[in-house]
């Protein structure tokens, strides 16, 4: 993960931190005794971070100084912030498999999740994963579990799934909720629907969940449409007032709020590589990188298309590892840190619903990227204001 180590000497300091790049890098710092905690950071500068640490002691300052007990220090350097970020997390993960959270203070991603381990399943939020292979579904990630409770509300608002979190034991004499009172829910908890009407409703917010809102949007101008055809305009108008208030909705709804197992994205950020970018691939919620690639192609390879190579380039990725529940949550929240920050650095391209990446615009976010561009999104609302 570091790739560069030097021997640290305060006699000669002056040398050593010449050797050093005043560029981004992640650090570690290693003391003599074995059985001291090395110092591990990331940096913007890191020849002026590494001057502040182990340069010589100042009087009369309570700056933190290492210079007596540091002997060894490794860095690597990034080109972004992103980059930074994944890196020291891997490199605390590997170096304090026990406190590396705590140190990194994460703040878990809020999802939609879908229960169907449940016999009449519902939805609720959560920030914790459950067994990978089960038959439960997450959404997200979500900027705030506000954000995604609003959107679950609002959605659920067109279905009549029920809203309730107890396990149901059906019985004809309980009296129901608000919600059955309000023809909102099929009410299974006391047997106001069969059990294979319930599931057919599930599936309706299922399809919708996964579809980011398309289906019901679908199925409700089919059916605008249809009470058109046949002159029956109070339904159509009924129908039209739904979609109305379905759009905002899903207007709303970010890009990378997407089905979790199904969520497949290429991230593009700087490099500290001269003529290069860096790529990150996410599959499942789980980042994998990070790869340069090239601006300029080797001279063997310049009959190549952009995009030809981009994909050899994703097709070089090593393959994932499987990874538990714990470690995919802590890769959702970096990627929710940096999706969600006002101004970020670097792109993000989603795969469609057969799984395919829009090379095409990939290769001009390549472009933006290494010419320290605004993204796309930014440029269409700046022509647009």
């Amino acid at each position: 993960m570091l790739t560069e180590r030097l021997e640290f000497a305060p006699e000669r300091d002056a040398k050593i931190f010449s050797a050093v790049p005043a560029a981004p890098a992640v650090f570690l710092l290693r003391a003599a005794d074995a059985r001291a905690e090395p110092y591990i950071s990331k940096t913007a500068n890191l020849r002026r971070r590494l001057q502040r640490l182990l340069g010589p002691v100042e009087e009369r300052t309570k700056k933190l100084n290492l210079r007596d007990r540091v002997r060894e220090i490794e860095y690597a350097p990034t080109g972004s912030d992103f980059e930074s970020g994944f890196l020291l997390y891997s490199v605390l993960r590997a170096t304090f498999p026990k406190t590396y959270s705590d140190r990194m203070r994460f703040r878990f991603a809020p999802l939609v999740k879908l229960h169907l381990e449940n016999e009449y399943p519902r939805a609720s939020i959560t920030t914790r994963l459950g067994r990978l292979a089960g038959r439960s579904l997450y959404y997200g990630p979500f900027l705030s579990r506000i954000a995604a409770e609003k959107f679950m509300n609002d959605s659920l608002d067109f279905f009549k799934m029920r809203r309730c979190v107890d396990d149901l034991h059906p019985d004809p004499k309980f009296p129901g909720c608000i919600y059955s009172e309000m023809k909102m829910c099929l009410a299974p908890c006391f047997k106001g629907c069969s059990d294979d009407e319930y599931v057919v409703e599930v599936n309706r917010v299922r399809a919708y969940f996964d579809s980011a809102g398309d289906s019901l949007n679908r199925d409700l101008s089919i059916e605008r449409e249809a009470a058109s055809a046949r002159l029956a305009f109070e339904d159509a108008a009924a129908v039209h007032a739904r979609l109305e208030k379905l759009r905002p909705i899903l207007s709303q709804l970010p890009e990378i709020v997407q089905r979790l197992d199904r969520l497949s994205a290429l991230m593009i950020q700087p490099s500290h590589i001269a003529g290069s970018v860096t790529f990150f691939r996410i599959e499942a919620g789980k980042i994998t990188g990070p790869i340069p690639f090239a601006i300029q192609s080797t001279e063997h390879a310049k009959s190549q298309s952009m995009e030809s190579r981009v994909q050899e380039a994703l097709d070089s990725f090593p393959l994932a590892k499987t990874k538990g529940a714990l470690e995919t949550m802590e890769h959702l929240a970096l990627l929710k840190r940096w999706y969600y920050r006002g101004s970020r650095i670097g792109e993000i391209f989603f795969a469609n619903a057969k799984g395919e990446l829009p090379m095409r615009r990939i290769v001009r976010g390549i472009s933006r990227v290494f010419r320290g561009e605004k993204p796309e999104t930014e440029n269409k609302s700046t022509q647009t204001t």
